[in-house]
């Protein structure tokens, strides 16, 4: 609209304000007749009143006005011209303003001068405004009036249109750049490239496009990292699943053997027999255990999602583990007014219970761990760090993949059964910079009051930071 109507609006203002002009100018005809007629009128004047004149001075009606030739100094400059000229006689205007008629008359050592009133008509005035008239007449008759006024039309229009021409062309490059850019973004993603990020410092619709289009490829690239750690999840469950069933398989004899064999020797050879049977009893239990571990992480519990106070699970787990970790620090920074949150009890008191564990054997004796809670957008967010060593860079690319661990109390599925159930949940686990120098992870889970509006795998944005991991997490 403003490309359209502000040029539209210009060109009319202009053709009124030419239109106007053209009608304010007079007919060149009109003035050329009345130039001549007013000309014609005072020279038929002029010859009128020279003629009466001179009439007049003929019949001694005038009575002269006498100059003797031997005393001419105070002669005007008009008499002293004429006596020059030689002439016998002449007619002369007065000055300045030519009111008066003078006629000069020569003698043989006088000069007589006539004068009559031309009764206010001021010859020379006139003249000079007759001769005025006819100029501007001649300037306009060489002047082609359609041509110039065409002219003045055009050449505003012109520069109307190129200025508004131009504007257009700035506003379309400015949209059109743009938007060829995200369609070319758009493209890319489409192919699966999820990093493409478009830049745009624009506040307009576009920028916003861009904006969301940045936002979009972001949540797409954070739930396709998700989806791929479930679907490896599936898989591992699925091997676990397979695996403890054939070592409990194998297991159960073995320890049923060992029982036979333990219950048939001779007393002599008892005291050693036990022996070695505890030993293959122990370890067998210890293998029982890891399988029971990969059980529980092939199982799928249903989850009951109900509304959480994550300050309140927090103070409570870190009560509960201080008993266990007495020569450990904990401290607790957790956020004032912090919303509700929305996830399975046991699961979020299972994941909290391995974050503090894990930080709690990683910090050592005299060592402090750190329980904070908070806000992220619309997440609840709950952050563990540790003073321990960190987390190393060869171990971080495999941090939450399950593994086998030979530790006393240590499985290797922890991180693993915990990103998936924060993932399940809606929310996710994450490996972040340590504020005590070691390590430090953030659970994120759904606000309650956004429960109802909650889709599973949304995506979340999260600050990530380059960080070492610890040795010894599982």
């Amino acid at each position: 609209m403003a490309a359209t109507l502000i040029p539209l609006a210009a060109i009319l203002w202009l053709s009124m304000v030419l239109l106007e002009y053209s009608l304010s100018l007079n007919s060149t005809a009109d003035l050329d007749s009345l130039s001549k007629s007013l000309e014609n009128t005072a020279r038929e004047y002029y010859r009128q009143s020279r003629d009466d004149l001179k009439a007049e001075a003929a019949s001694g009606r005038s009575q002269p006005q006498r100059f003797k030739t031997d005393e001419r100094a105070p002669w005007p400059p008009f008499l002293r011209e004429f006596w020059d000229s030689r002439d016998r006689e002449r007619f002369a205007l007065s000055e300045p303003d030519g009111d008066r008629l003078h006629y000069m008359v020569r003698g043989d050592s006088e000069v007589r001068l006539y004068s009559r009133d031309l009764n206010g008509i001021q010859m020379e005035r006139v003249t000079a405004q007759i001769r005025q008239a006819r100029d501007r007449v001649a300037k306009m008759e060489n002047r082609n009036l359609y041509r110039g006024h065409v002219t003045l039309l055009i050449l505003p229009s012109a520069v109307v249109w190129a200025l508004s021409l131009l504007g257009i062309l700035y506003v379309a490059r400015r949209i059109s750049g743009p938007i060829q850019e995200l369609t070319s973004g758009l493209t890319r993603l489409a192919s699966g490239n999820f990093d493409i990020r478009l830049e745009s410092k624009q506040q307009d619709e576009v920028g916003r496009a861009i904006r969301a289009f940045n936002q979009t490829a972001a949540d797409l690239r954070q739930s396709r990292e998700r989806l791929v750690y479930l679907t490896q999840v599936a898989s591992w469950q699925m091997l676990a699943r397979k695996m403890a069933h054939e070592l409990k398989n194998s297991l159960t004899p073995i320890r049923l053997t060992i029982e036979e064999i333990l219950a048939r020797q001779p007393a002599s050879d008892r005291k050693f027999l036990e022996q070695a049977a505890q030993v293959a009893t122990d370890e067998v239990e210890s293998l029982e255990r890891r399988i029971r571990a990969f059980s529980e992480f092939a199982a799928e519990p249903p989850a009951h999602p109900e509304v959480l106070n994550l300050n309140a699970l927090l103070q409570e787990r870190i009560q509960f583990l201080s008993v266990a970790h007495p020569e450990t620090t904990y401290e607790v920074g957790a956020g004032a007014a912090l919303p509700e949150a929305w996830a399975d009890a046991d699961q979020v008191k299972g994941i909290l219970t391995n974050l503090l564990e894990n930080a709690a054997e990683a910090a050592g004796a005299g060592g402090r761990v750190l329980g904070t809670t908070g806000t992220c957008e619309n997440k609840i967010v709950v952050e563990v760090h540790d003073s321990g060593p960190g987390v190393s860079a060869e171990a971080r690319r495999s941090l939450f993949e399950p593994s086998i661990s030979f530790k006393r109390h240590g499985m290797g599925l922890g991180l693993s059964i915990s990103r998936k159930n924060a993932l399940m949940a809606g929310g996710d686990l994450e490996l972040i910079a340590g504020r005590l120098g070691g390590a430090g992870f953030r659970l994120l889970l759904p606000a309650a009051d956004s429960a109802g509006s909650h889709v599973e795998f949304e995506g979340v944005r999260s600050q990530e930071s380059g960080v070492s991991r610890k040795a010894g997490y599982p």
